[in-house]
């Protein structure tokens, strides 16, 4: 399959999410709930002027039936960049599975795993591109 390259807008999103995610790390650290993060790294996306929706519900249709309770991302960028947070101690592969089921659903092609329970946030950040 040949896709199409990440566009200059979504690189530039990318970056601003990195860098907010690097910014909630270095002042508040690794150790706490993964909502305090979540809510810290959204005021952080506001301050670089990104769009976000947080806990957004998104229903999923099997055999027919639209179901409402069904998927559930933690962080929606621009309408078009996924984050999925954690603040764990071990990355389970689970966690990709989840982010790219979540890309496949939406029909969105970015996305980004951040766990901010590590030392080094550099080392608690996967992209993921569908």
């Amino acid at each position: 399959m040949n896709h199409a390259p990440i566009s200059d807008e979504e690189e530039r999103i990318a970056k601003a999410i990195v860098d907010a995610a690097y910014a909630v790390h270095r002042a508040l650290g690794p150790g706490l709930l993964e909502n305090v993060y979540e809510v810290c790294f959204c005021h952080e996306l506001a301050k670089r002027s990104l769009s976000y929706r947080r806990q957004v519900v998104v229903p999923i249709v099997y055999d027919g039936i639209t179901f409402d309770e069904g998927l559930r991302l933690d962080v929606l960028v621009e309408e078009g960049v996924i984050c999925e947070l954690k603040a764990v101690e071990v990355m389970h592969p689970v966690f990709t599975a989840q982010l790219l089921t979540q890309l496949k659903l939406t029909g969105k092609r970015l996305g980004f795993l951040i766990n901010f329970n590590v030392p080094v946030i550099k080392q608690g950040i996967k992209r993921l591109v569908l």
